[in-house]
């Protein structure tokens, strides 16, 4: 039996997909490994890119991370890459089975939620499986999120 794998370590937050947790009910996240070209690195070191209108979908078994932008590299040469190409998404086999399976028939959608550098240096997705969420519950996490926020300015006040 496989020894179990420690729990990522986010070393360097590249890009992050805020209004994700806010347009969706993230029903289970999974950490992927993303396939790029040595100027998308680069970018990426430099802390340039966005996820903010990307998605994943699966195709002939395969995940792949669509409209990410990622810029071109400030000192790359005719080698430099195509800033919004589809980049490949490495995942086991029964982890792509299982998001397959979820978006084709539990109607569900794959979003990411970040891109960052783990601790040995890789370049890595975290993905979620997510439902969509309806206008009224956009409006209750509105009104919970404010009201979180009042309740701590009350018991800063007080204490």
């Amino acid at each position: 039996m496989a020894r179990p794998r420690p729990p990522a370590e986010k070393s360097k937050t590249v890009a992050e997909n805020r209004r994700a947790r806010f347009d969706y009910f993230i029903v289970d996240s999974y950490e992927a490994g993303i396939a790029l070209r040595g100027t998308e690195v680069k970018s990426l070191r430099f802390g340039e890119g966005s996820i903010a209108e990307s998605y994943a979908e699966v195709k002939d078994g395969e995940v792949w991370l669509v409209n990410s932008n990622i810029p071109e590299f400030s000192h790359g040469n005719r080698f430099n890459h195509e800033p919004k190409r589809p980049r490949k998404l490495l995942l086991h086999e029964r982890e792509i089975n299982k998001l397959h399976g979820a978006v084709n028939r539990e109607g569900m959608t794959l979003v990411p939620l970040s891109i960052y550098f783990n601790g040995r240096g890789r370049a890595k997705v975290e993905l979620a499986l997510a439902k969509g969420k309806k206008a009224h519950d956009k409006r209750d996490t509105i009104k919970e999120r404010d009201w979180k926020r009042e309740q701590g300015r009350l018991l800063r006040d007080r204490g």
